[in-house]
C-alpha cells in the first residue's frame, strides 16, 4: 500500500469543499451536545447505488430524527486510496462500505470496530442472510460486518453477433470447457471471432493478426482472485486458492490446475480469438463491449444495468458459465458489508446505522431499484422480480446460489493487498509473453506465501 502524506487529503478535502455530500474536515461525523444530534459520515464507491443508499438514509433519519447520514460516493480507486489516508490521518468516515480484500488490513491495524457485542445485545437474525456470508465479517468471534449485497458472475454475450454467427443462445446453457482444448465454450468463442475479411476463427484462413471482433473480452487485471474470468474457469478445473478460507495462511498459485486454465486463458490471445494484452483499449471491458468490438465476456451482477439498462449500446443477454472438468460450473459469490470506524466518536449512532443497513428495511429499499442482490434471502428475492419487471433476464446469476456447489469464497487473509500485486504482476508476465505460467505462478507462490512467515 503506497504512502500518503497528510497533506494530500487535506488537498483533497480542498478540491472538494464544494461538493455537498462531502465528508472532510474532522473526518469522522459530528454531534452538537446541546440537542443530542449526530451526523454520521457514510462512504461508498458505487455511484449506481448511491440513489438507493440516500433512500435508506432519508427513511433511517425518519425513524431516529437526532441521527443524519451524509454520504459521499467516489470512484473505487480513488475511494480506497482516500480511504487509506483519512484512516492513517485519524480521520476517517465514520461508517464505510468495506470490501472482502481491503478488510483484513483494518481489522490488523485495529482501525475497524467489533460489533459482535452489538449483534449479540440487539439479537441480530444472522439466518436471514444468504448462506455464507455472514461469516465472510468474522474472525477470532469477532465481527467487523453485517452482509448488505452479493454477486455472481455469468457469460455476457452481444445477442445480434451470436445470431449473425448462426450460435443459438440455447447453445450457450450447456457450455463446456477444459484446458486442453477450450471444450464447447472455446468453439463458440472461435466462431464469434472475426477477421478484417469476415473469416471466423474456425476457418483455417482466418487471420490471427488482423481481428475486426474479438470472441472473448479477457479480464487480466484482476487481481489475486481472477473474479471475472479465470477464477470460475480455475475453479471447475478444481483449483482452489488456499489451505482453508477465509483465514487461511497457504496459497496454493502453484496447483497444476491454475496452471492449465492461465496457460488456456494465454493460448486465446495466441490464436487471435482474445485481444492482446499490450493492445487492449485503454476503455474499461464494458466499453469495449459497447463498442462492439468483442462479443462475449464474462461479468460479475454489479453489471446488470450497464449491459441490460437502457444505456447499453448493443444488445446483450446472459449465459451460466461453462461446466469444467471438475464436473460442474463455478462461480465466485462476493459481498460487502459496511465497516464502523473504530475512532469514531458517535459509536451507538453508527451501530443503528450498520444494524439499518443490514436489516430488511434497507435491502427492500435497494432491492426494489433494481440494481444489486441484497444479502437477505427474502429482499434478493423482490430484486430478481425488479428485474424482471424491467424485462431482464437475470435468472442466472441467481441460480448458482440455489446450487449446491455452485459457489466459492475469494480468497479472504492478511497480506491481501500485497498479495494481490504478486499475482497480477506475475499473470502480467504471462500474457506480455515474458514468462511460462509455471514458472511465473511458482515464483509469485513462495513470494506470496513467504508474506506468511
Amino acid at each position: 500500500m503506497i504512502n500518503r502524506k497528510r497533506v494530500g487529503a487535506a488537498l483533497l478535502c480542498g478540491l472538494l469543499a464544494g461538493t455537498a455530500l462531502t465528508a472532510c474536515g474532522g473526518g469522522s461525523g459530528t454531534g452538537d451536545p446541546a440537542n443530542g444530534q449526530v451526523t454520521l459520515d457514510y462512504w461508498l464507491w458505487d455511484d449506481n447505488q448511491q440513489a438507493s443508499y440516500q433512500a435508506c438514509a432519508d427513511a433511517f433519519h425518519r425513524a431516529n430524527p437526532n441521527i443524519t447520514v451524509k454520504i459521499t460516493q467516489t470512484a473505487w480507486a480513488q475511494y480506497w486510496q482516500n480511504l487509506t489516508t483519512q484512516l492513517a490521518a485519524g480521520e476517517a468516515p465514520d461508517v464505510w462500505t468495506n470490501q472482502v480484500s481491503y478488510y483484513p488490513q483494518f481489522v490488523a491495524s485495529q482501525q475497524i470496530l467489533d460489533i459482535q457485542p452489538y449483534v449479540d445485545a440487539d439479537k441480530v437474525d444472522l439466518s436471514q442472510y444468504q448462506d455464507g456470508l455472514a461469516d465472510l465479517w468474522t474472525k477470532d468471534g469477532r465481527r467487523y460486518g453485517l452482509p448488505k449485497d452479493w454477486d455472481t458472475e455469468a457469460v455476457v454475450y452481444n445477442s445480434e453477433m451470436l445470431d449473425k454467427a448462426g450460435v443459438k443462445p440455447a447453445d450457450l446453457a450447456d457450455l463446456t470447457w477444459n484446458p486442453a482444448d477450450g471444450g464447447s465454450f472455446e468453439q463458440v468463442i472461435a466462431k464469434l471471432t472475426v477477421d478484417d475479411k469476415g473469416r471466423d476463427g474456425l476457418d483455417p484462413d482466418f487471420d490471427k493478426d488482423n481481428v475486426a471482433v474479438y470472441g472473448y473480452q479477457p479480464e487480466w487485471n484482476d487481481g489475486s482472485q481472477g473474479q471475472n474470468g479465470w477464477g470460475e474457469l480455475a475453479a471447475a478445473n478444481g483449483f482452489t486458492y488456499l489451505d482453508k478460507n477465509p483465514w487461511g495462511t497457504r496459497y496454493k498459485y502453484d496447483d497444476p490446475k491454475l496452471i492449465e486454465t492461465i496457460t488456456w486463458y494465454k493460448a486465446l490471445t495466441d490464436k487471435g480469438y482474445a485481444p492482446r494484452f499490450d493492445k487492449q483499449s485503454t476503455l474499461g471491458i464494458d466499453a469495449v463491449m459497447n463498442s462492439g468490438k468483442a462479443a462475449l465476456t464474462i461479468a460479475g451482477s454489479w453489471t446488470i444495468n450497464t449491459y441490460l439498462g437502457d444505456g447499453a449500446k448493443q444488445k446483450f443477454a446472459l449465459a451460466p458459465l461453462p461446466v469444467g472438468p471438475a464436473g460442474t460450473r463455478k462461480s465466485a459469490i462476493n459481498g460487502l458489508s459496511d465497516a464502523i470506524w473504530a475512532g469514531t466518536e458517535n459509536k451507538d449512532a453508527a451501530w443503528k446505522w450498520v444494524k439499518y443497513l443490514g436489516s430488511a428495511d434497507c435491502q427492500d429499499l435497494v432491492a426494489g431499484n433494481a440494481v444489486v442482490f441484497p444479502a437477505i434471502r427474502t429482499s434478493a428475492e423482490k430484486a430478481l422480480a425488479a428485474h424482471q419487471a424491467k424485462g431482464r433476464d437475470v435468472q442466472v446469476y441467481v441460480d448458482y446460489t440455489k446450487t449446491p456447489g455452485g459457489t466459492f469464497l475469494l480468497p479472504i487473509t492478511d497480506h491481501g493487498t500485497e498479495i494481490s500485486q504478486i499475482v497480477q504482476d506475475a499473470l502480467q508476465s504471462v500474457i506480455l509473453g515474458q514468462a511460462e505460467p509455471a514458472e511465473a505462478l511458482t515464483k509469485a507462490n513462495q513470494q506470496v506465501n513467504g508474506l506468511f512467515g
